[in-house]
């Protein structure tokens, strides 16, 4: 440590301090020995910076990629070397695949003892490379501040992503004297003039034109620019995979989300559109029914494609239009397009009309009907109520049913990780304790980081937790019999009595076996002082709400016959 006199930090003091000048004041992690120095550092911020205790390294990575969505700044996760980061890598590739800001830190070997395989020694940058927008080791104390500065700079600019650094032990405790840094600032690129006029032009010649909006980069006033150039063009509006709240779905110029169990009625739109305009989506392989939906290479029709990250821009799909631009700073340009009078009003209100035919409740077997359950939850929450879940066919009733309120109200692996809804519940509610929070989750999906209860209860998290409980890796055994019909094998699930579990906690549970128990039990959970988690115990064949187990049974026997 520094005498008192000196004006020379430790690496771990100038990783802090960093942080803290860059604007972040919170980070979610696990504590590991390999990272003693920045942990005692942290010590002396704790008023300026809230650390996170986690319970799985996992957890914290969810958590915050949860904290990136929502705002849009880096989230930062601390994990110990080795098995610690292997842990966090679940969220790691999460926040790459969702184009989410974070910085995960990793505790690493003293720099002496590297090329030995030391103790849990590991190559972050062959191990991370592929998933991260960059990985790299801070070797020298006279160095972090230069690379954190890097690192926010990269997790917010262009597409956003994660950054991995590793930090040495011994780096950690070395003494340099540095000169304070400026903040750092998010760099984008701007739409030109004469692209924007090319697409108004586009625009004027079309009759059947869609946008397909995805996640990459937004803000609030982005978004809010965004619809007020969708509303002065009339212009029908679906959202990629997990990205609906990019528009609030209460507007009649949402049309539904383009993903996993996607509406037949928007299929046959997008294919019978005369311009698709793709608007902070990569239109990756959900969001193409498996790249089916939209011609390669080239689409049937005029096509534009807007993203923040130039190497995207025609990856896939050859295109009339290219637009490398900041979502908001598109939206904006966009705002100001002087508009036309559309010859798509019909088009667009019978988009609307298809969406909200596709909503109504729908009859499934058992006692208990999720639909039912989502489209009164529609009814009974807030418009910024933040919703949350994991993977698993569980997520196709909140999806389908639920109308989110807009910007950030929905955090939902695109990635299709299980185990993300508990966590990032958890963060959400952290970083917005003044939200309500509903996080939902499998029973498979929920025992991969149900431990982090722990964390909602030690910091007085307030939220819900909805297990949706049918005893089995529903979306694998769905699978199993589409290509094997009653060949069960590796899915069936034996589970706790998951309200029991909350309870034991210090959490309140409720348990739900029938659709009318439900809104009693959510009311009692709502008045909770803690937070509370409701089990609802579904009747396994209700597998989807496009079919039963058994119907998708019936017809896989049929195909074969």
């Amino acid at each position: 440590m520094p005498s008192a006199n000196s004006s020379q930090r430790t690496g771990a003091q100038l990783l802090v301090d960093s942080l803290i000048l860059h604007g972040a004041n919170i980070g979610f992690g696990v504590p590991g020995e390999s990272f003693l120095s920045v942990l005692d550092a942290l010590h002396d911020v704790e008023d300026q910076f809230k650390f996170v205790i986690c319970r799985q390294e996992g957890g914290a990575a969810n958590m915050a990629d949860a904290y990136g969505k929502l705002t849009g700044k880096p989230g930062i996760c601390f994990v110990t070397r080795g098995p610690g980061a292997s842990n966090a890598a679940v969220g790691l590739h999460t926040a790459h695949q969702d184009s989410t800001p974070m910085i995960l830190f990793i505790g690493q070997i003293n720099s002496q003892y590297t090329e030995r395989e030391s103790f849990q020694e590991v190559d972050y940058r062959r191990m991370f490379g592929p998933m991260a927008k960059w990985v790299a080791s801070i070797d020298r104390a006279d160095r972090v501040q230069e690379m954190i500065s890097h690192a926010f700079h990269i997790a917010t600019s262009g597409r956003p992503g994660p950054v991995v650094l590793a930090l040495p032990e011994d780096m950690q405790d070395d003494l340099a004297d540095v000169k304070e840094l400026a903040p750092y600032h998010r760099v984008a690129a701007h739409p030109g003039e004469a692209d924007m006029h090319k697409l108004r032009d586009m625009l004027a010649k079309a009759k059947r034109p869609l946008v397909i909006l995805g996640q990459a980069g937004w803000t609030k006033k982005g978004c809010d620019d965004f619809l007020a150039f969708a509303t002065a063009f009339d212009l029908p509006v679906a959202c990629s995979y997990r990205a609906q709240d990019m528009i609030d779905n209460r507007d009649v110029h949402y049309v539904g989300d383009v993903a996993v169990g996607l509406n037949p009625a928007l299929a046959t739109r997008i294919k019978e559109s005369d311009l698709l305009i793709a608007i902070g989506s990569r239109l990756g392989e959900w969001s193409t029914v498996n790249y089916t939906l939209i011609d390669i290479p080239c689409p049937k029709q005029p096509f534009v494609h807007i993203y923040p990250g130039a190497e995207e821009l025609g990856r896939v799909y050859q295109g009339d239009l290219f637009i490398n631009a900041g979502m908001p700073e598109f939206a904006a340009a966009a705002r100001k397009l002087p508009p036309l009078k559309p010859a798509w009003s019909e088009w667009t209100q019978g988009a609307r009309a298809d969406l909200e035919a596709w909503q109504k409740p729908v009859k499934v077997p058992g006692k208990v009907n999720m639909s039912e359950i989502v489209a009164w939850l529609n009814k009974r929450l807030p418009a910024d109520t933040i919703i949350t879940n994991g993977a698993g066919n569980f997520s196709l009733w909140v999806h389908r049913f639920y109308r989110y309120g807009g910007f950030r109200t929905q955090l939902a692996p695109t990635s299709g990780a299980m185990g993300y809804g508990v966590p990032s519940g958890v963060g959400a509610a952290i970083v917005h304790p003044n939200r309500r929070v509903v996080s939902f989750a499998g029973d498979g999906d929920f025992l991969m980081t149900g431990q982090e209860l722990a964390t909602a209860a030690q910091y007085d998290a307030k939220l819900i937790f909805v297990v949706v409980n049918n005893g089995m890796y529903g979306t694998i055994r769905m699978h199993q019999e589409r290509h094997f019909p009653t060949r069960v094998s590796g899915t069936m699930l034996k589970n706790p009595d998951f309200a029991a579990l909350a309870r034991a906690y210090g959490l309140h549970g409720e348990t739900v076996e029938a659709t009318k128990d439900f809104e009693a039990a959510f009311e009692r959970c709502w008045s909770a002082k803690s937070a509370s988690l409701i089990e609802i115990r579904v009747d396994p064949d209700a597998i989807s709400p496009r079919a039963s187990l058994t119907q998708i049974r019936e017809e896989a026997l049929k195909a074969r016959k």
